[in-house]
């Protein structure tokens, strides 16, 4: 069995990677190295990043000034402060937070999530989507799966690919969460390049990883049966910009993502 605090450095990971985007330094050559072919192809890849954490905060925001105490975050990455449960905690100290991840890399920085208020909780996951009973049962451990729960999937689904299940994942996890809970989620797309976002996908696909960018519609699929919150599925640093920062760069064109909450009913 292979030891789950074990760093893989022969080969890129997202979370790195991603963390190479923002700036970080939590990372290696490796991920530098395909960071920057990405960049190559479209330099609005650093944008994006950008642009995701941004909508995390935003929409942390939103459901906690809804109302919302209880996060299930997937995909959570190395920390980048302000962290989730920094923000919502700041408007409700009682809010409890479970962040997932399944880079070791993440779990040797898991210390800078656990800093929680005293009235609240955080807690980690070492665990990968694809595990969605092992994250359900850990998950209850801390989280009270009888009231609301925002299932948080940042910059996670453009990397299962519809034949490794990303729809049924998510219906999976969502099913467990009573009514009243939450979807947010962004997502890459190639609606706007198509032409670039076949080829990044080809270079995931020869370094042992998925890249599975969607459009508008397809991201739209994984809300099926949900109530959006305005403005639904938009591109992601027009979600809500009011309830904070967002990064965008008219010279580059539209920011290759899209970003929506709903609520199931």
């Amino acid at each position: 069995m292979t030891d789950p605090s074990y760093i893989d450095t022969s080969k890129p990971h997202p979370a790195r990677m991603y963390d190479w985007f923002l700036g970080g330094k939590d990372n290696y050559p490796v991920d530098e190295e395909m960071g920057r072919q990405l960049v190559a192809m479209d330099g609005r890849v650093l944008t994006m990043a950008r642009n995701n954490r941004a909508f995390m905060q935003r929409a942390t925001r939103w459901l906690a000034g809804a109302g919302i105490r209880q996060f299930l975050d997937i995909g959570t990455g190395i920390p980048t402060e302000p962290n989730l449960h920094q923000i919502a905690q700041e408007i409700a100290p009682e809010t409890r937070v479970v962040y997932c991840d399944n880079d070791p890399i993440v779990l040797a920085h898991a210390e800078a999530l656990l800093r929680s208020t005293p009235q609240g909780v955080t807690e980690y996951i070492q665990a990968d989507f694809r595990e969605p009973e092992k994250i359900l049962e850990e998950a209850s451990q801390v989280l009270d799966f009888g009231k609301p729960i925002a299932l948080s999937l940042v910059a996670l689904l453009h990397f299962i690919s519809a034949e490794d299940g990303a729809y049924e994942l998510v219906e999976r996890m969502m099913r467990a969460l009573p009514p009243g809970s939450h979807l947010m989620l962004s997502h890459g797309t190639g609606d706007f390049t198509p032409g670039t976002a076949e080829e990044a996908a080809r270079l995931y696909k020869a370094r042992g990883m998925t890249l599975a960018l969607r459009s508008r519609a397809e991201v739209a699929r994984f809300f099926a049966g949900y109530e959006f919150v305005e403005p639904g599925v938009a591109i992601i640093d027009r979600w809500k910009p009011e309830l904070g920062e967002r990064v965008t760069d008219s010279t580059q064109g539209p920011v290759p993502g899209y970003a929506a909450v709903a609520r199931k009913p």
